[in-house]
């Protein structure tokens, strides 16, 4: 409509106006405002809407505070952690019981009475089935509480809080804000935090965020951190205290993490990934009661099911190479017992042994798998009792049976620490390295992201190792 018509427009109604009055033209107005009072009432709740309002407000003074966001953050995060670490004990039982104790056996009966060849019953009982099994024993059930709680905070909208809460951390280093939602989803998986980068925008931040996902502590990650800690830090002080001294020993590998993550997102926008820190509108949505079925569907089926099958693809080969090299002999020694020997020397520098470096090897497609790979080949090369042959993993009841296993292969409590430095800096798992090279299509940042993070580790044990043997 061109200027023209709107002064026509209003030259009528002005000439309307002095023919019918202004008195009919105010009641005229007066009715079309009552009119609208009246579909306004019938149609907008407006005091339900203030009362939300005022209510959604009070909480994020508190939730987004800058006394009391960060303490109520840690402690809902680690709740849900708490929650998924503990909470996934007996299914984890339960599964292993099932799944090792009880169909394993029944696998090599069946084996034998079918005069199986020794070498074919070993390559796919021995080697393939039990990697795919500690994978489901010990990432289902974490996954499986991990994943709906999470989702559940996603749905009633606290992690946008989350997100605000560290926005100003992750921009002075150079990374984005949403970058906290990604790390807290990497806690429980890291192949899934990465995927949940989408939520980035800018290519380059979301390249930061995919590349240091890795210092997430996973849920394959947890169970060998709480292990060591539980029998070698613990016991360095009095029993009554071990168990608090061990979980802050726990607490402090996670938040090392979380530091490493902020230092190398830091290193990467001053150097190969440089550019100017984006900024977005964060909109604090109001807080609603989650949707079960949705949740429930979303968690488990988008997320743990996709993830644990990947992850299930990668371990069967995995423990098919590890029955292989331990029961493939050149010489008298298997080729599992010449690559420790090999590795010994270097795992002297960095604190740690080859069985540690051999296991971290082979088990790069899961992490789940490390430590009944390290008791095996423990044994393996130490020829102490215990296990069930060459290349069959496995794990002991005992936490002191386990330990004194550990102290028979030559560990120590310096051994202990950089085990879990380690297990926190070293390459990602074969499912997040998969799934690096799926988000960002590119071989060169999947190669950097997978090599990255073990030469630091390497730089960190070895100082670690170095500090140590001079002044311990």
């Amino acid at each position: 409509m061109n200027q023209k018509n709107i002064d026509n427009i209003i030259e009528l109604s002005n000439e309307l106006r002095w023919q019918i009055g202004d008195d009919f033209h105010d009641n005229l107005t007066e009715g079309i405002y009552a009119d609208a009072a009246d579909i306004v009432k019938d149609t907008v709740q407006v005091d339900h809407s203030k009362k939300r309002f005022r209510l959604d407000s009070k909480i994020d003074k508190i939730v987004t505070s800058k006394t009391f966001g960060f303490p109520i953050m840690f402690l809902i995060l680690g709740t849900v952690l708490w929650l998924t670490i503990v909470g996934a004990n007996y299914p984890s039982s339960l599964l292993a019981n099932l799944l090792l104790d009880n169909i394993h056996p029944l696998l090599k009966s069946g084996a034998a009475s079918i005069g199986m060849p020794w070498w074919l019953d070993g390559f796919l009982i021995d080697g393939v089935y039990l990697a795919v099994a500690w994978v489901i024993a010990v990432m289902l059930p974490p996954m499986a509480i991990f994943f709906p709680m999470f989702t559940l905070l996603e749905d009633f909208g606290y992690l946008p809080r989350v997100a605000f809460n560290l926005d100003s951390l992750f921009k002075k280093s150079g990374a984005h804000g949403k970058q906290a939602l990604t790390m807290s989803m990497g806690f429980g998986c890291n192949a899934a935090g990465v995927v949940a980068t989408r939520i980035i925008d800018s290519p380059r931040e979301r390249l930061i965020a995919i590349i240091t996902n890795n210092f997430s502590l996973c849920n394959g990650r947890w169970p060998t951190q709480i292990l060591i800690a539980t029998i070698f830090i613990g016991a360095v002080v009095p029993s009554s205290i071990s168990s608090f001294v061990s979980l802050l020993a726990v607490i402090g590998i996670a938040v090392l993490g979380m530091a490493f993550m902020f230092t190398v997102s830091w290193a990467l926008s001053k150097t190969v990934l440089k550019g100017e820190v984006s900024t977005f509108n964060l909109e604090l949505p109001p807080y609603r009661p989650p949707r079960f079925w949705k949740t429930i569907y979303t968690s488990l089926i988008d997320r743990t099911l996709i993830v644990l099958w990947r992850a299930i693809v990668f371990a069967a080969p995995a423990g098919a190479v590890i029955w292989l090299i331990s029961n493939i002999y050149i010489g008298n020694e298997s080729i599992a017992s010449w690559a420790i020997s090999s590795m010994d020397g270097f795992g002297f520098l960095l604190g740690l042994n080859g069985v540690i470096l051999l296991a971290y090897i082979v088990a790069i497609p899961a992490n789940e798998i490390v430590i009944p790979t390290i008791l095996m080949l423990t044994v393996m090369v130490t020829g102490i009792s215990g296990g069930e042959g060459a290349g069959v993993m496995f794990e002991l009841d005992s936490m002191n049976a386990t330990g004194d296993v550990l102290r028979a292969g030559g560990w120590t409590l310096l051994t202990a620490i950089n085990l879990m430095l380690f297990s926190l800096l070293h390459n990602p798992c074969s499912t997040t390295i998969y799934t690096i090279y799926k988000e960002t299509k590119s071989a060169k940042w999947t190669i950097f992201a997978s090599i990255m993070p073990v030469i630091l580790g390497f730089v960190v044990t070895f100082l670690v190792a170095q500090f140590w043997r001079l002044f311990i």
